[in-house]
């Protein structure tokens, strides 16, 4: 199988929701504990593939294409909305705020759902095009911060 920039970060996509909703259904069964641990292992992968992005495939892709205004932009931005998110499910947790919790989860799996749609859709497919001679280098990087 070829490489490539969408296939790897959809499937981080799909980790990442998967943990957001081990924890929010760990939050409905009242297992605090467990739902702590889910979120901060969603949190972690999370704000790698952030950093991944807005370190190694946002630059290149912007310094290739000279379109620095344009979805990076806006992906960085949705970035920074979920990370306001991030710190109320932080607190929530912490003081065991299930209605709360949920609401902010809920809140924050739609604007992960619209903003991976647009990355899925539009982002990836013309970094796979704009930076083909470079996506394996580009894919060492992003992963050289993942735990093994």
């Amino acid at each position: 199988m070829v490489d490539s920039i969408y296939s790897e970060l959809s499937t981080d996509h799909r980790h990442c929701d998967d943990l957001l909703g081990a924890a929010e259904n760990q939050v409905h069964r009242g297992d605090w504990l467990s739902a702590g641990k889910s979120l901060q292992d969603f949190l972690g992968a999370t704000l790698r593939h952030f950093e991944a992005e807005e370190t190694v495939l946002f630059p290149a892709f912007e310094m290739r294409t000279g379109q620095a205004m344009g979805p990076t932009r806006i992906m960085r931005t949705e970035h920074e909305q979920m990370r306001a998110l991030f710190e109320d499910l932080r607190r929530d947790i912490e003081s065991r705020d299930r209605g709360h919790y949920l609401g902010s989860s809920e809140t924050l799996l739609t604007l992960l759902q619209q903003h991976n749609l647009k990355e899925e859709q539009v982002l990836y497919p013309m970094a796979d095009r704009a930076l083909a001679s470079e996506v394996p280098e580009l894919l060492q990087r992003m992963r050289a911060d993942r735990p093994a």
